[in-house]
């Protein structure tokens, strides 16, 4: 028997919630539709990337055994996408494990996201 519930949101803990906000709005192109001290939300549609603080808050480590959430984007040119991101913040860790099919960075605060070709 299934729920049917309707996904909302993916929300995000973090140490700045309207910093970390700013950075996804570079990367997405979505408007910041509500910001305070506590939480930022990002996206009109029936879909929102949010961010909420949580004291002491530490980013994941990578790579490593824990499972974390991580999320994926694509891009019309991952290179440029990169250089960009690097610019805005984002770090590119080390390890790399994509090949040519996707690159790992990790935002201001080390949550982790992808970039991979758009068909």
């Amino acid at each position: 028997m299934s729920v049917q519930a309707e996904l909302t949101a993916i929300i995000i803990d973090c140490a700045a919630p309207k910093a970390l906000a700013r950075f996804y709005q570079d990367v997405t192109g979505w408007q910041i539709t509500h910001s305070d001290d506590d939480s930022a939300y990002l996206g009109e549609g029936p879909f929102q990337l949010a961010f909420q603080r949580v004291d002491g808050y530490r980013g994941p480590g990578w790579p490593d055994a824990a499972k974390h959430a991580h999320l994926d984007f694509k891009v019309a040119d991952i290179a440029q996408a990169v250089e960009r991101l690097l610019a805005a913040g984002a770090t590119k860790p080390e390890f790399q494990p994509g090949g040519e099919d996707w690159t790992v960075l990790a935002d201001p605060e080390g949550h982790l996201f992808c970039l991979a070709a758009s068909d």
